[in-house]
């Protein structure tokens, strides 16, 4: 299990590296937002707000409780919090969310394009779909309905329409490569989109039956977290 200051260097080393590779947006704004569940499930460590990622260090980051109380950091945590800590409250086997402005993703989000299954083995990564949450304003509570409403389909990628895009996963390091997995997708489903021809899924029923294989992953990673919750009550 890794310490609080690990983590927090982990995290920040990849919300730089999503900076420098242009997932937020722009290079120099502040748009986008990172986040990892602490090892106690009950602590959230998340990007500040309005605070260039690059100029930061590790005691920027904020921590906050699973009710957005802030508990350590000297600036304001991401007007998204709200939407990350809906994510771990919702789906149990989520460690880590990001939120990104991602080229692709973003495109899609403004002609409202659900990602249908087309490669068996982003299938098996990020999910059976990517599907559209309705927009909402940033920090709103409609933003956050829709998204409490999609997580539902346990998939790891979402698409925030007239917004983004949203990404979660078991860890910083996977949640990381499915940001980099929904833009490859991205920018595949619009190309053919955009080129009038017939897209091709994959073929019923593959798609569920290659998503068992993670949900069975994430039903591990609950069974894993209630055990470590057990062993910590009193006898």
């Amino acid at each position: 299990m890794s310490s609080m200051t690990d983590l927090k260097h982990e995290l920040l080393r990849i919300a730089q590296e999503l900076l420098d590779e242009g997932y937020f947006g722009t290079r120099y704004g502040s748009a986008g937002n990172v986040s990892a569940l602490c090892d106690d499930q009950e602590r959230v460590i998340v990007t500040p707000s309005s605070k260039n990622y690059r100029e930061i260090t590790i005691d920027d980051l904020c921590v906050v409780d699973l009710e957005g109380r802030q508990l350590e950091g000297p600036h304001s945590p991401s007007i998204e919090t709200p939407m990350h800590l809906a994510v771990y409250k919702n789906r149990r086997d989520v460690n880590a969310v990001i939120h990104t402005h991602q080229r692709y993703a973003t495109m899609l989000s403004i002609i409202n394009a659900p990602i249908p299954a087309l490669f068996d083995e982003v299938t098996v990564a990020i999910g059976h779909t990517v599907d559209i949450v309705p927009y909402g304003l940033s920090g709103s509570e409609d933003l956050l309905k829709g998204v409490v409403d999609k997580l539902q389909n346990r998939c790891h990628c979402y698409i925030l329409q007239n917004h983004g895009a949203l990404c979660v996963g078991p860890d910083i390091l996977k949640t990381r490569h499915f940001v980099e997995l929904l833009e490859k997708c991205s920018m595949v489903y619009f190309h053919a989109l955009a080129s009038g021809r017939e897209v091709t899924t994959l073929p019923e029923p593959m798609p569920m039956g290659l998503f068992q294989l993670t949900t069975g992953k994430q039903d591990m990673i609950i069974a894993q977290k209630d055990a470590a919750k057990a062993a910590e009550q009193p006898a």
